[in-house]
């Protein structure tokens, strides 16, 4: 089964050059071009992972990271960035992204981030089963 990718970069030229090359490597990939886009999209669509810019115009990525996350906390998050400072990319993994990778990203590289991110996703949905389960069976006494 495929990883299902939302691409999200103000580049155009960038989203159509990533799309074919992830599309190539047999991932189903969707594009938006802004956060706010992002954002519209996941309330309609599931996704494995998140390839997002850090740096758009409009919400940045430290803005949409928290807003994903608030909505989709299960979603994984890898951000491209042509800027990483220690700083911001620490502070990224605290609010929640799963990593960092530097623009132009090495697409061998982002392939294995992003299968591992799906694999993460699917052990986050699996514990949330497990506890509602767990939840349910103790209000019935079982």
């Amino acid at each position: 089964m495929s990883e299902k990718v939302l691409l999200v970069d103000d580049e155009k030229e960038f989203l159509e050059i990533m799309s074919e090359r992830m599309t190539a490597r047999g991932m189903e990939v969707t594009t938006v071009e802004s956060a706010d886009q992002a954002l519209t999209i996941l309330g309609k669509k599931t996704f494995d992972a998140i390839v997002m810019d850090f740096q758009m115009p409009g919400m940045d990525g430290m803005e949409a990271l928290k807003a994903i996350k608030n909505l989709k906390p299960e979603l994984q998050i890898i951000l491209l960035t042509g800027y990483a400072t220690v700083e911001k990319t620490v502070e990224a993994m605290k609010v929640g992204a799963t990593d960092f990778l530097e623009k132009p990203a090495d697409l061998e590289a982002l392939s294995e981030k992003i299968k591992n991110a799906k694999t993460e996703k699917m052990l986050i949905v699996e514990k949330q089963m497990e506890e509602k389960i767990k939840n349910i069976l103790q209000r019935h006494g079982g």
